[in-house]
């Protein structure tokens, strides 16, 4: 009940500061260089030239609108996970706003797409991690995959783009070229975010002294390892290959320690994206030999 409570409140933290981050860079950035951008912010950019609604409320009606949806059509746990960015975005967002020092930070347009795009992503990319959401247009394309099988990423583009396209009627080309460039970046950095602390390497040893590296990996590096059945392709010799994912800080160890053990050992490194199990998810646990 106590790490229950404790993983509340850490989601909790994580999911207000990734919408605090979120509205900091639309103040920062977006709004006193006259960007446009995509998602709710860029939906209610258009709506407050046309029809001179303001932003923070535009944002707070369409992103009720949007939990409404999201709760019919998703159900109860989806918008459990979405309520606390649904009311809070908008409630940061107004009071950021009233803080003149946050404005007028650069003039520079490609410095505040850059430094803009990071925050958005960054901030985003925090909420995600939690298994939460920011509420707004994320929630459509979920409910057009749930009806109709569509894919997110490619609603989600597409929503995205729509929006900046609807901002052309009062922006010039080079606008439109630095949203494109805003919602790259902040794209790319969320993916970043989403992987952080989960990309590891996994590496492949076909040696002869297969037995020798083996413990070694077990008792110096301490990670884990599989022995795979393998054979040769020229020769057709039988042997023992050593599968083992270890951290990026690992490999020079790693590999320091196969070539002391076999200089002519064959090593195969690649990256993966993540690795869920003992020693990585979840905690190690040691078996002592009988």
């Amino acid at each position: 009940m106590k790490n229950s409570r404790k993983k509340y409140l850490k989601n909790l933290f994580y999911i207000l500061l990734g919408n605090t981050i979120y509205a900091a860079a639309i103040v920062m950035f977006i709004l006193p260089n006259n960007l446009i951008t995509g998602g709710t912010t860029g939906l209610a950019l258009f709506f407050n030239h046309e029809f001179n609604i303001p932003i923070t409320v535009f944002v707070s009606i369409f992103n009720l609108i949007m939990f409404l949806l999201g709760f019919y059509v998703l159900g109860r746990k989806f918008a459990l996970t979405t309520v606390i960015s649904t009311f809070y975005y908008p409630f940061i967002f107004g009071i950021l706003e009233r803080i003149p020092e946050l404005r007028g930070i650069t003039n520079d347009h490609m410095l505040a797409v850059i430094c803009g795009g990071i925050m958005i992503g960054f901030g985003i990319g925090i909420v995600i991690r939690v298994g939460a959401s920011t509420g707004g247009v994320d929630i459509p394309p979920l409910v057009l995959y749930k009806k109709f099988a569509v894919p997110v990423s490619v609603s989600l583009y597409v929503i995205d783009f729509t929006i900046l396209l609807l901002q052309m009627l009062f922006s010039n080309k080079e606008q439109v070229l630095y949203g494109i460039l805003l919602v790259v970046i902040y794209t790319i950095v969320l993916d970043k975010v989403l992987l952080l602390g989960k990309s590891q390497l996994q590496v492949k040893i076909v040696s002869k002294n297969y037995e020798e590296i083996n413990d070694m990996i077990i008792n110096q590096l301490d990670r884990g390892s599989t022995l795979l059945h393998a054979e040769t392709g020229f020769c057709r010799n039988d042997n023992l290959m050593v599968l083992t994912v270890i951290s990026n800080r690992e490999l020079s160890k790693l590999n320091q320690l196969v070539m002391e053990i076999d200089p002519d050992a064959f090593v195969i490194i690649s990256q993966v994206n993540e690795v869920r199990g003992r020693g990585f998810s979840t905690q190690k646990v040691y078996v002592k030999e009988t």
